[in-house]
């Protein structure tokens, strides 16, 4: 991994504790510096984006990877509200998610999500996946300043 300079920021949007252990490790692989930063449902999400109590000491992340099916606030809901603040749509999201239906794939570009991702059932293409989210993300993109 590569270490020099400042990390880049991942927020990692996932109730799934499987989930996010594999995105940990995949992360922990790359070649990139990042930090992961992880809220377990939408409602903890909106508070760490927003810097309310308890993350009034949160950094705005660089990349937001995000899982539609949250308990408190869905997915959906979640990238409706980063897409409409200000200062928060700039942040690239990417939808990482189990579901492949129609209709989450569509609604979630027309609020404007930056990709969509259905997560691998398979525990290699998981980590595969998620290096190639990491790797063009924050590795090949150029990223708004902060």
């Amino acid at each position: 991994m590569i270490t020099v300079g400042e990390p880049i920021e991942i927020l990692l949007v996932e109730d799934n504790p499987g989930d996010v252990r594999l995105t940990r490790e995949a992360l922990a692989d790359s070649k990139v510096y990042s930090r992961l930063h992880v809220a377990s449902d939408g409602l903890e999400a909106m508070a760490f984006l927003r810097r309310q109590p308890p993350y009034q000491d949160a950094v705005r992340p660089d990349l937001i990877l995000l899982d539609l099916n949250l308990p408190k606030v869905s997915g959906l809901e979640v990238l409706k509200n980063i897409k409409t603040d200000p200062v928060l749509k700039v942040v690239p999201v990417v939808v990482l998610t189990s579901s492949q239906a129609e209709r989450d794939i569509a609604t979630s570009y027309h609020l404007q999500a930056n990709a969509f991702v259905s997560k691998p059932v398979d525990l290699d293409q998981f980590m595969k996946v998620v290096q190639a989210i990491d790797n063009f993300w924050l590795a090949v993109v150029i990223r708004p300043p902060a």
